[in-house]
């Protein structure tokens, strides 16, 4: 089945805020990968569970046309609000209903978005709307994200980091399982294309303020499954995190800038000609 946990308003608005865009270089290897396979012209793109649009607005330069579809009404209404390029449109819909015609789709991706998912049935949707020579591309992180600042001793950073992953893991939706990355996995064996590609880490290095990287780890369902639960619980745990980050680091700002290390995976396949 589907899960439907980031289509409140509030949600929303920090997932915008605080939710980055794939690197410029992970977009490139979908792309590298598409041109081998299909070749050019690239004509229509679809983001599945665009959120807010971080990723779907770095195909635009790219293809004619690109779609972003989500479920929530609130993630699009942002969507549209940083949408200026005139080849991108948004659709509200169901990642295993999309409202294309068979064998019509060059590209199709979900970033972070597929373990959400109705995951057999959107595979199936995503195979109708594909052109043969069509690909398919579903892109992830892990949790596990790494600090580093100047003249700071990483481990004794990173693990206060470890222990505010472990005090949101109880609220783990238990459809991920413990690990997101192995739903990745099963759908990368269970896709019968005999033309994909698995690669379960590629680290992305970003600078941002803290507070920014303390803003992502809060739009995590499992932050947000706490916040639900216990109000309190969430805003101090979040609070003491930062403020012991800080006291390692030795500054008394939260806008003070860290490299935060990202593990990305991605999951890559080509639509056969004879299917």
């Amino acid at each position: 089945m589907a899960y439907r946990l980031f289509e409140g308003k509030e949600h929303a608005t920090a997932y915008r805020k605080y939710r980055f865009s794939p690197s410029d270089h992970l977009i490139q290897k979908v792309l590298d990968f598409l041109e081998k396979r299909k070749g050019f012209p690239f004509k229509l793109a679809v983001d599945v569970g665009c959120g807010s649009g971080q990723g779907t607005v770095l195909l635009a330069k790219h293809f004619a046309s690109v779609v972003g579809t989500d479920v929530s009404p609130a993630q699009l209404e942002f969507a549209l609000q940083r949408a200026k390029e005139t080849n991108i449109t948004y659709k509200q819909c169901m990642a295993e209903e999309l409202p294309f015609a068979d064998n019509s789709v060059d590209l199709v991706t979900a970033m972070s978005a597929f373990h959400w998912f109705d995951r057999p049935r959107f595979l199936k949707e995503a195979h109708r709307v594909l052109k043969p020579h069509g690909c398919l591309a579903l892109l992830s992180y892990t949790m596990d994200m790494e600090l580093s600042y100047a003249d700071c001793c990483l481990h004794t950073l990173n693990q206060v980091c470890k222990e505010f992953y472990a005090a949101l893991k109880p609220y783990r939706c238990p459809c991920l399982g413990p690990n997101s990355i192995e739903l990745y996995r099963e759908a990368y064996e269970s896709i019968p294309y005999p033309d994909k590609e698995w690669q379960e880490c590629m680290w992305v290095k970003m600078l941002m303020p803290l507070s920014g990287y303390m803003g992502f780890v809060e739009t995590f369902s499992s932050f947000q499954a706490m916040l639900r639960d216990d109000p309190q619980k969430a805003t101090s745990l979040s609070q003491d995190i930062c403020q012991r980050l800080m006291t390692i680091m030795g500054v008394t700002s939260p806008d003070t800038e860290v490299v935060v290390g990202v593990k990305y995976f991605y999951l890559l396949a080509r639509k056969p000609q004879d299917v």
